[in-house]
């Protein structure tokens, strides 16, 4: 059974010391192909670099180049330039982790918008995938993209939380959804149990967001509460629980989408 995670932080600096073990550890348990996440330059640049020393001689590694909305502020009249060249190099495969945060605010809402827009036309111009981030703002995130979706090859909602409505309208848009171990939550995460079995085999992934939303379901829980790629398997078990599928079939056709998504090798 092989799952691909598209979602993980592996730059954070709490994984510094034993980045090796980390990924051994997730090819033990099928995790075999993981997406870094990219969330300013020097973080994206940092994401690809892991690839490269971690990953020289295999093909399990990839990552992504973009700037997150927290960090839009840091935009200027290089970055453009600079985040399509990182964008051309073959290990990085879609633009982001890219969109709009108006809960927490760090960046102002009108320079979050100007730096998805402009991330949303490199996509269009190098025909990359965009890895989108949406928290309190689906409505205004949804009338953005709507603008370049016709142009752009495809679009994920990493790390989906939402409702039933923001979730329909994404599909309407034909947009993927990602889920996390939010769904392994049942003080906050509940409302995605019916919800994720709407959710077509073609437009699904799983991610584990490592090191942040650690499962709460899994048991034994790591002394260091830090989530890693390896349990994704405990999000496997609670979509397959809740969208009424063998865990065999979901790792499968996730992985699948994720394949053809990022464009992966075979």
């Amino acid at each position: 059974m092989q799952l691909i995670d598209i979602g993980v932080n592996l730059t954070h600096p709490s994984f510094a010391e034993y980045r090796q073990a980390l990924l051994e550890r997730a090819y033990a348990a099928g995790v075999q192909r993981l997406i870094l996440t990219g969330t300013s330059l020097a973080e994206s640049q940092n994401a690809l670099d892991l690839c490269q020393q971690l990953d020289a001689n295999s093909e399990h590694l990839f990552s992504t180049a973009g700037i997150h909305p927290h960090d839009a502020s840091s935009w200027n009249s290089d970055s453009y330039n600079e985040l399509t060249a990182l964008l051309k190099d073959p290990r990085v495969r879609a633009v982001g982790e890219c969109g709009l945060d108006f809960n927490r605010d760090f960046s102002p809402r009108a320079q979050q918008e100007k730096v998805l827009e402009q991330q949303l036309a490199i996509a269009v111009e190098l025909q990359l995938p965009v890895l989108l981030h949406e928290r309190d703002a689906d409505e205004r995130l949804l009338a953005i993209v709507r603008d370049f979706r016709d142009q752009l090859s495809a679009a994920v909602v990493h790390c989906f939380t939402g409702e039933k409505r923001a979730l329909f309208n994404y599909l309407d848009m034909d947009l993927h959804i990602g889920i996390t171990g939010w769904i392994c939550d049942e003080r906050r995460g509940s409302h995605l149990h019916p919800l994720v079995k709407e959710i077509p085999r073609t437009r699904l992934m799983l991610e584990s967001d490592a090191p942040y939303l650690l499962p709460r379901s899994l048991r034994p829980k790591p002394k260091n509460g830090r989530n890693e790629p390896a349990f994704l398997t405990e999000v496997l078990r609670e979509v397959a629980l809740h969208r009424g599928e063998s865990e065999a079939d979901v790792a499968a056709h996730t992985s699948a989408t994720a394949m053809a998504f990022f464009n992966l090798p075979v």
